[in-house]
């Protein structure tokens, strides 16, 4: 059975070229959206998804605008709205050593390299120049955790653990 892995929601149409808004769920947009790739919209009635190629990628304001090849207006693409743009596992490729995919740090449990559990890894925020984890504790609040070479020591995804150093201020 295919896993599939989402990229993605359409949110809106963009313009009448055909062009779609996308708020993005993936951890590379620029590779992801590269002209020539196929993407794979789920809409919510359909059993089967539909294979796209992108034609177009570009940056406005918080939203990916990509347009696909073969569908050239709006009229073609106002039914994606609310659609999940996917791609299988098959598509993820290989990283370079200290890369991971969002899912694979999701869920992760953080620890301190004393031992001390602060909670697993709910989302990641990606604002510029590293990305941010974000773990709930057990208490239900948030530790920002910055995924720096002086934070974090080790990740192991298939244990599901990560091993920080705190900083000074970080867990307060």
């Amino acid at each position: 059975m295919e896993r599939w892995f989402n990229v993605g929601k359409i949110v809106n149409t963009h313009g009448i070229r055909g062009e779609v808004r996308v708020i993005s769920r993936t951890d590379f947009p620029e590779e992801r959206y590269k002209k020539g790739n196929k993407l794979y919209i789920f809409r919510e009635r359909d059993t089967e998804p539909i294979e796209v190629t992108v034609k177009s990628h570009r940056v406005h304001k918080s939203f990916d605008l990509l347009s696909f090849e073969g569908y050239d207006s709006i009229n073609d693409v106002e039914r994606f709205k609310g659609a999940m743009l996917k791609v299988p596992e098959r598509q993820l490729g290989e990283l370079a050593e200290g890369e991971y995919y969002f899912h694979e740090i999701i869920g992760c449990t953080v620890v301190t390299e004393g031992g001390e559990t602060i909670g697993a890894v709910k989302e990641i925020l990606t604002p510029g120049a590293n990305d941010v984890w974000v773990v709930r504790r057990e208490d239900g609040s948030e530790a920002l955790i910055p995924y720096i070479d002086e934070v974090v020591l080790h990740v192991d995804p298939e244990r599901k653990t990560i091993i920080i150093r705190p900083m000074e201020g970080l867990l307060e």
